[in-house]
């Protein structure tokens, strides 16, 4: 029988988006009656809780989510286990290879700290202590073939800092700028297999001009 694996993230009016925006989810419910009837209204970063990142999010002329095409976030994924990474562990090129499976060109690699696991909810601690992704790190995903990449931290350290600079987003630009995808704020990889591959699906939000897009992410296991 098969198994769904929910890897996304709850949300709701006590999440808040990363720390250089700072901004808390708002939702605003209007009602009707007679009876009941609710119809609601949110605000959010696209960047709060799941989601999927497109390159308009670091260049101009990047491509927003009508562009992407879904076989970009569906397709067979693998994990590499970094769950032994502590707060504030930098993802090395020498732990991808230690502890990454042979990744074969158009893979889903999903880079496993179960950060999310322990401390979605728990902020700033989650957005200012997580596990973070070296630049060198990323480029050797990218470099093997891997189509989309899934964190369960916050994998960009200089997201946490208030100012940083375009320049200083280096592995959205190195995952995205290279046709790739990346795939932020996952969870629950821990109820993932590691010894082989298996379906997985990031369907998001098809919004015109969007840099990025809220996301639903879930894998089939057999």
């Amino acid at each position: 029988m098969t198994q769904i694996v929910d890897l996304s993230v709850p949300i709701g009016e006590d999440t808040l988006s990363p720390p250089s925006v700072n901004l808390q989810f708002q939702m605003t419910s209007y009602h009707r009656g007679p009876g009941f009837w609710q119809a609601s209204k949110i605000e959010m970063l696209l960047h709060t809780g799941s989601h999927v990142d497109f390159t308009k999010h670091v260049q101009e002329d990047g491509e927003t989510a009508v562009d992407v095409d879904l076989a970009r976030v569906f397709g067979q994924a693998l994990v590499v286990d970094l769950s032994f990474a502590e707060a504030n562990h930098e993802i090395s090129v020498a732990d991808l290879e230690t502890h990454a499976p042979a990744i074969q060109p158009g893979d889903i690699v999903l880079v496993r700290t179960d950060w999310t696991e322990k401390h979605w909810g728990n902020f700033p601690t989650y957005y200012m202590e997580s596990p973070y992704c070296s630049p060198e790190a990323a480029q050797w995903l990218i470099d093997r073939g891997a189509k989309a990449v899934g964190f369960d931290c916050f994998s960009e350290y200089c997201a946490r800092l208030p100012n940083f600079t375009s320049e200083e987003f280096i592995i959205h630009k190195i995952v995205l700028e290279n046709g790739a995808i990346l795939m932020q704020q996952l969870t629950n990889f821990s109820k993932l297999p590691t010894d082989r591959r298996f379906q997985f699906f990031g369907p998001f939000i098809k919004i015109r001009g969007a840099e990025g897009s809220p996301a639903r992410f879930f894998a089939l296991l057999d």
